[in-house]
Formats: C-alpha cells, sequence, structure tokens
C-alpha cells in the first residue's frame, strides 16, 4: 500500500493520523459523516491488530491500510460517505474478521449492502473462462455471474468500490512472483479495464492499463516508457509553447479555456501501435493539448482557431460531441502540424465533458438521489442500461463462459452503427453486424426463426453489412431453425458475441450425441476437401484442450471450437504436411540485402532527411525523375507530399527475402455459366492468393465445368475459407484441394451431381 504509506503520517503504534488524513481527503471532496469514517478506520484497525495477534493476516496483506487506500481512490471518484466507509470495512468482512451483521448494526444497512455487493462480485475471481472449462462451467459459476451483474445494477456504487479494490490489488503485487503478478494482471485487464472503461471512469482505466501491460507484457511496457523518457524534456519544452499561444489566441476570441498539456498513457501508445501498424515516431498524440472551455459553441470556435493557427492532417480530426463513443465519452480530436513541423493532438470538450470522461458514471450516480438535470439523468441511465443488458445474457455464461470476452468485444471496439427497427426506434450495435445480429439483438427467439430480412424495404442476406442508418425488418417462420452455417466465422453471417452466444446455445441444446455426430461429420468432410486423410484426432483434442476425440467433436459440433481452429492445429502438427509434397521455398535473399517492394517498375533509394533502416515504418514519394525516395512517416519531407501532393504518396514496405509459400492444387465442379471464373479469381484475390494457373474443362452435354487451378497460399486455414467460400458461388457442385498423385479426370463426381455427369465427355480446354 505504497501510496497510503508514503503520503501519510502514522501514530506510533501504526494506525493512521486521522485527523491529517481526513484532512487531505476534504481537500480532494467533500465528506460527510466524518465521525463514522473514524469509527471505521478505528473498527478496521483493531480487526488488523487482532489477526496479527492470532497469525492470521491473508498472505502478508494489510487490510487496513488496504481501506484506507480504497477510500482514497473513492475520494478521488466523489463518492459518498456510505461508499467509502464500505470500501475502509470491504477486506476485514471478506477476511472473516468482522460479519456483515456487526457491519449492519454499526454502519447501517446501506453501508452493508454495499459491502455485501463488493463481496458478490468476488465470485468472477472464481469463473474460469479458458475454453478447457466452457463446457464443464458449473450451473454455480454462472448463478455467481449473475449475482455479481446484479448487485451491479442494485447500486453501481457496488462496481466503482470493487475497481478500487482491484486497483489497490495490481498495486500491490509490483513485489510479487511473477506468476501472481500475472495473474492478477490478466485478470484485471479482461473483466476491470474493460468495465471501467464502459463506466467511463477515465481516471481508473488508465492506471490499471498500464499497470496490467506492465505486468504481462514488460518489455513491450519498458520500451515504450524509454522511449517516452527519451523525449520527455524536448516534448514539455513543445507543449509549454504551443500552451501559451493557444491561451493568448483564445483570450483574443474572449473565450474562458483552461489549455493544459496531456500524456498519453503507455498501453494506450501500444495498442495504437499494433492495431493501426504504426511505428512510435507515428503516433502523433504522445505530444498532446487539451484545451477545457464553458460551452459546446466554444468548442467548435477553439477548432477553428487551432485550424486557422497550424495544419491539419487528414483524416485525423474526429467529432466525438456530434457522435460519442459507446460509453458516452465526448470531444473533439484533432492532430495538426505545429512549431518546428512536429505533430500533435488537441483535445477539446467543456468542463463537464471532462468531468465526465474522468469520472463517468461516478459523476452521475447521485441522480438517483434526486439530481433532475437531463444531462446527468440520460448518461446515468445509458450506462446502467447497459449493465441491465448484460444481465440479459447470463443465461448464455454456461456455454461462451466469457463475461471477459463479452466486456472486450463491445468496449474495444470503437465503431458502431446505428438501424432503426420498423417502428423506428433506434439499435446500437458494433460496425460489422448482420440482420441476424439485430435478429437476436431483439429477441433470442426473433433470432432463432429467423429466415430472412428486409433493410430499407429490400431484400438482402442474413450476412450484409448493416450500416448506420438502415430500417431493418426481420422475417420469422415458426418453422424455421438455427443454421449452423450462421456459427461460421468466414461466411459473416454472427458477427456480434451475444448472437453467437445465443447460436452456441440453441445447438447446445440439441444433445450431446447430436453435437458429437455432427462435429465428426463437419470435420472428416473438412479434411477430405483439404485432401488430408486419416487425421490424428486424439492429437488434435491435446492440442487444443480436449480431454478427448468425442470432446473434440461436440465442440466442433456446438461451434464452440471452430473449423479454422482446428486446421490452424493441424498444420502445427504437421499433419497437413504429409501431402505438401508440391510445396516450395522461395530462394532466400541475404539478410543484408535488404530491398523496398511496392514501388512497382520505379527504382528506389532512402531519403538522407530522416536516413530509414530496415525495420522502420517507411512511405513512399514519387519525385519528377520517377525515383521513389523512401522516408519515415513522420518525416517533415513526407507530410508535406501526403497534404500537397497526395497522388505521389505511395504505401511501400520492406521486401521480404525469406518468404515461404505453398502450390495447391484445386478442383472446382460446377455448373457452367457466364462470370462463374471471374467469382472464383474474384474470391482468391481478395484472400490474397496467387493463382498461378487456371485450366477449365467443359462438358457441353451436362452444362458442367471442371477446373484446376494452381495457387499459391501460405496457410491451410485461409485455403479453407476460401474453399467455404467458392463453395457457396451459386452453380458451385464441389470445390476441394486435390490430393497428391490425383488427377482431374479421375475424381468422381460427389453423389448428387451424377445424374448428370454419368457420360460426361470433355470437349475443349480454356
Amino acid at each position: 500500500m505504497v501510496q497510503v504509506r508514503d503520503i501519510h503520517k502514522f501514530n506510533p503504534d501504526g494506525s493512521i493520523c486521522f485527523d491529517d488524513w481526513i484532512a487531505s481527503l476534504q481537500a480532494r471532496g467533500t465528506l460527510e459523516h466524518i465521525e463514522r469514517i473514524r469509527q471505521a478506520c478505528d473498527l478496521s484497525w483493531a480487526l488488523e491488530q487482532q489477526a496479527r495477534a492470532t497469525n492470521t493476516v491473508w498472505a502478508g496483506r494489510n487490510s487496513y491500510l488496504t481501506g484506507l487506500e480504497m477510500a482514497e481512490i473513492l475520494v478521488d471518484l466523489r463518492l459518498d460517505s456510505e461508499a467509502v466507509i464500505a470500501s475502509i470495512l470491504y477486506r476485514s468482512v471478506r477476511e472473516s474478521r468482522v460479519g456483515l451483521d456487526i457491519v449492519r448494526e454499526q454502519f447501517g444497512e446501506e453501508v452493508a449492502k454495499l459491502v455485501e455487493g463488493v463481496l458478490r462480485m468476488a465470485a468472477i475471481n472464481e469463473t474460469d473462462t479458458s475454453r478447457t472449462r466452457v463446457l464443464g462451467q458449473s450451473d454455480d459459476q454462472v448463478e455467481n455471474v449473475r449475482k455479481m451483474l446484479l448487485a451491479l445494477i442494485d447500486d453501481v456504487r457496488v462496481a466503482l468500490i470493487k475497481l478500487a479494490e482491484r486497483t489497490c490489488a495490481l498495486r500491490a503485487v509490483k513485489s510479487a512472483p511473477q506468476e501472481r503478478r500475472q495473474r492478477v494482471a490478466r485478470e484485471v485487464f479482461e473483466i476491470y479495464v474493460p468495465l471501467a472503461h464502459r463506466l467511463g471512469i477515465g481516471q481508473l482505466k488508465w492506471e490499471l492499463e498500464d499497470l496490467s501491460f506492465r505486468y504481462l507484457q514488460e518489455e513491450n511496457y519498458k520500451r515504450i516508457a524509454r522511449l517516452l523518457d527519451e523525449r520527455r524534456v524536448d516534448r514539455e519544452r513543445f507543449v509549454l509553447e504551443v500552451t501559451e499561444e493557444l491561451r493568448r489566441q483564445l483570450d483574443r476570441a474572449n473565450i474562458d479555456a483552461e489549455v493544459t498539456g496531456r500524456a498519453k498513457n503507455i498501453y494506450s501508445i501500444w495498442r495504437k501501435m499494433q492495431a493501426k501498424k504504426l511505428d512510435f515516431s507515428q503516433i502523433y498524440d504522445i505530444r498532446a493539448v487539451r484545451i477545457l472551455v464553458p460551452e459546446v459553441r466554444d468548442c467548435y470556435a477553439t477548432l477553428g482557431i487551432v485550424h486557422n493557427l497550424w495544419r491539419v492532417i487528414p483524416n485525423e480530426f474526429d467529432d466525438y460531441i456530434a457522435t460519442p463513443k459507446e460509453n458516452g465519452y465526448q470531444s473533439l480530436h484533432t492532430a495538426v502540424i505545429g512549431p518546428d513541423k512536429k505533430v500533435f493532438e488537441v483535445q477539446i470538450r467543456t468542463f463537464a465533458m471532462d468531468e465526465d470522461a474522468e469520472l463517468g458514471v461516478c459523476a452521475h450516480w447521485r441522480y438517483k438521489e434526486g439530481i433532475t438535470d437531463p444531462h446527468y439523468k440520460d448518461s446515468y441511465d445509458e450506462k446502467i442500461a447497459w449493465l441491465r443488458q448484460l444481465l440479459a445474457w447470463h443465461d448464455e455464461m454456461g456455454m461462451v463462459g466469457g463475461l471477459a470476452e463479452q466486456l472486450r468485444s463491445d468496449s474495444t471496439t470503437p465503431d458502431r452503427v446505428y438501424v432503426f427497427t420498423p417502428e423506428g426506434h433506434v439499435v446500437d450495435l458494433m460496425k460489422g453486424a448482420t440482420p441476424l445480429d439485430f435478429a437476436y439483438y431483439v429477441h433470442t427467439e426473433v433470432g432463432n426463426k429467423c429466415c430472412g430480412a428486409r433493410v430499407n424495404g429490400k431484400t438482402v442476406p442474413l450476412n450484409y453489412k448493416l450500416q448506420t442508418g438502415d430500417r431493418v425488418e426481420v422475417l420469422a417462420d415458426e418453422r424455421s431453425t438455427p443454421s449452423r452455417d450462421w456459427l461460421k466465422p468466414g461466411l459473416g453471417y454472427a458477427n456480434t458475441p451475444r448472437a453467437q452466444a445465443k447460436l452456441m446455445q440453441w445447438f447446445k441444446t440439441q444433445g450431446r450425441e447430436h453435437n458429437v455426430a455432427h462435429g465428426r461429420a463437419l470435420l472428416a468432410e473438412e479434411f477430405e476437401r483439404l485432401a488430408v486423410a486419416h487425421p490424428d484426432y486424439r492429437a488434435l483434442a491435446r492440442k487444443l484442450g480436449c480431454r478427448n476425440d468425442e470432446a473434440l467433436f461436440a465442440a466442433v459440433g456446438v461451434s464452440a471450437i471452430t473449423l479454422e481452429e482446428v486446421i490452424t492445429a493441424a498444420q502445427e502438427l504437421s499433419q497437413l504436411l504429409c501431402v505438401l509434397d508440391e510445396s516450395r521455398q522461395e530462394a532466400q535473399v541475404p539478410a543484408s540485402a535488404t530491398h523496398v517492394s511496392g514501388a512497382g517498375r520505379f527504382s528506389t533509394q532512402l531519403a538522407p532527411c530522416c536516413r530509414p533502416v530496415e525495420g522502420d515504418p517507411i512511405v513512399g514519394c514519387l519525385g519528377v525523375d520517377n525515383h521513389v525516395v523512401v522516408h519515415k512517416p513522420d518525416c517533415p519531407v513526407a507530410l508535406h507530399y501526403q497534404l500537397e501532393s497526395h497522388e505521389n504518396f505511395i504505401e511501400v514496405q520492406w521486401g521480404d527475402g525469406r518468404r515461404i509459400s505453398m502450390l495447391v492444387d484445386l478442383f472446382i465442379l460446377a455448373y457452367d455459366r457466364a462470370g462463374l471464373l471471374r467469382d472464383i479469381t474474384t474470391i482468391l484475390a481478395d484472400a490474397g492468393i496467387e493463382v498461378m494457373e487456371v485450366n477449365t474443362r467443359t462438358d457441353r452435354s451436362s452444362g458442367t465445368a471442371r477446373m484446376k487451378l494452381q495457387v499459391e497460399v501460405d496457410s491451410y486455414p485461409v485455403l479453407s475459407r476460401v474453399l467455404e467460400k467458392i463453395s457457396r458461388l451459386n452453380n458451385i457442385i464441389e470445390a476441394r484441394r486435390i490430393a497428391a498423385g490425383e488427377g482431374v479426370d479421375t475424381i468422381a463426381a460427389p453423389a448428387h451431381a451424377t445424374d448428370v455427369l454419368t457420360q460426361e465427355t470433355f470437349t475443349g480446354e480454356q
């Protein structure tokens, strides 16, 4: 408990100097019932002394100091005295040092309910979300999660106390063994970081992200921390210069603003680098300024001033005021080229929006106690509505097991689509959602009975990607049941976790024997399509964490394990390599002979201004002499090309001299039609698969075509997805890989096509 111990004074017996401590809390927020808080501290201290005297301390923890630290966090979040008292006593109750009945008697029903609610949330610590336990997750675990969600909804302060407790726990494991550090960090990262995000509590979210990242990926954390330290002095000087100029300009415009520099947290930097494949030098918002103004109209006036002062970076402006993020976050974000041609980010928001961004639901929970401001009411209700939505899928936890997955999938996806029901109600879905996702959002039975959909009055396939503004109508039939194809990732029918969970739950109810049989048939069909004879299912089951091959079949049958995951495991186990006699490895280029690709026929040279080296992110600038000069993306010359001569700004990358590829022969049997070959090659091109050779034979008497394509692939999961998509094209009878030594002429037609192919003769080759 470093923060409490280092900042505050203590009495000779080890208890805190209460008057000094409470004075520091009062300076950070308004607290009432000081004597009751003193009483809670005295009780916690007495219990701590008693535990140490009887040697019943939990793993060396000081529950007294933990309670004080939790209280400080909650005061910063502006919670009331009841929540502060509950936080001081929580660890003592959890460690059975004092009973809830005593807490209720001495501190009242409200404090006791808060402590009890946080104890319920502790049930999530025992919930195993790994795949190896998914199918066997107990009903007790499901009920624990349901109770936890109910506790959240009853009083949001419960979630805030739990977040404070996990923050203290993460701080406390700094010197713990690596295994324990990573276990606590993983739990916090998977569950409590997304929860803090969805509740809009930036204060805690950023600390939890950085501490978790530090313990889980120490090398990456230290690398970015070093890069930030190396540039700290320059960054502080730059930010000072920019903020002074902004204050002068805002004063002239009579805008009462607060201008400050802002540091981006380390995990956010790393996540942005990974998501956008950027180098550290390409992260524009490492240098950042935040401007707070009184009114929304001042935000846009300030934006105009910023854009008049400095040149705007294209595609780096976001208006989260007009279109808030899913957790209610509002702000204007823009990136500009400032003094010395350095890029920096500017965030502009009102004081109220800033309070919302830092405190989230904490800024609004008092609405329940009688505040009638519509802004507070709407924001609070939206966040509580999200918590209620979580409760709606508690019955699915036994199948998908993934509170963490559900939290992450919705909280880390910034893009949303907003569509309308036929009655005109707005439905908020994640980007990429389909009419089938919409159907399951409306109701489980609507999804299960879905047989079609209309969007804006027109019939569309169930894997149509919805766009903001679409009006969606689900067509249902009582006789319809879910199709297992809906869970195939490559077909794109069910893209939201809710729809996927509902589908898995439905298939689970069909009975284990049915699921085992279906899973076995799916795998047999897929391996036959990939020309793999006699796969070792037992080895695959062990690889994927299943007890035996029957458990593997059952998991595949309900889509808890996808075909793609099985194919990936088979490739890793070399089960697919036994028939790879046509594989080849391209000639290797010596490591020192690096080159740039993407410039086509133009010659390339490295820019002397920024001197990129292999491994750096790079871009190309085509000059008048038809030479492509390779720059770092943040080089002023490259930025100038992007802004002034974007048609000569091209994407290039370092050439890879060690590319491994496989030449694979495919066989496709289809009823001939115009555009068939075009449709097939389009699917291959979209997947990045190069077609090396095509042979087509047409039987005019039966109207069928046999095609042999030689393609270059780098993995079998990619090939599996492509074959699935080709098989879904109109007129396709069969699409599969040709086994070694198998000829096109000897391939037998599938049973359903024999009626037209028994007398087939080939009349030509194209």
